[in-house]
């Protein structure tokens, strides 16, 4: 087996940020490090390359729930990260209208427009644009989100829903069992959702924000 490279354990701690909609310094945060802990002017000193400290590892896994096997799989998969390619993007108002998700949640129609994004393993990925303040203070009017509709869902993920009706939302999700689903809101002046799960037309979990 080939040594890892600094590039690779780098990636990995990218990953793991993107993995809950975090960047690297809001990782750090998370962790209770410094939050310049992962930032890239970190990675090298003077042309010299840097390892990540073990312990910053550690507290990233702790702080997120991951595992060293998550981490590991971050570590060694062999997804490009190296150029990019268009996703498409729509604002949230939009989300809600028919004609743009087929019956699986894919992104469909010429109603999209696009945008430049590092590659992901997601061919179905898309942004929305964040608009209005029901979603403060995570996410603030103009924020894009990227979500993936391929990504398994998970307890304290943030997600997008969109029920049969057509009303789309971005909550935490709290808690899913094989009836229903009940979903946190970031803004406490918003009420918090239960739906019968087939209530529901999808859950799709975001990976990035540019928050």
């Amino acid at each position: 087996m080939a040594a890892l490279t600094h590039k690779q354990i780098w990636d990995g701690i990218d990953g793991l940020a993107t993995r809950h909609s975090l960047s690297p310094s809001g990782l750090a945060k998370l962790a209770g490090l410094d939050p310049t802990t992962f930032n890239k002017s970190k990675r090298a000193d003077a042309g010299k390359l840097r390892w990540p400290s073990t312990e910053s590892i550690a507290k990233v896994l702790q702080a997120t729930g991951s595992t060293l096997e998550d981490f590991v799989t971050l570590v060694t998969r062999h997804e490009s990260a190296r150029g990019s390619r268009l996703i498409p993007l729509i604002g949230f108002a939009q989300a809600g209208n028919n004609g743009y998700f087929d019956d699986a949640g894919f992104p469909v129609g010429a109603g999209w427009e696009e945008i430049a994004f590092p590659a992901i393993g997601d061919a179905h990925a898309y942004a929305l644009e964040i608009t209005g303040e029901s979603m403060l203070p995570l996410y603030r009017d103009g924020d894009r989100i990227i979500v993936s509709p391929e990504a398994s869902v998970r307890r304290g993920d943030r997600v997008v829903v969109r029920t049969l009706g057509g009303e789309v939302m971005v909550k935490l999700l709290k808690r899913m069992s094989a009836r229903r689903v009940e979903l946190q809101s970031f803004n406490p002046n918003f009420e918090d959702r239960v739906f019968e799960l087939e209530e529901i037309g999808f859950i799709h979990r975001i990976i990035w924000s540019s928050q």
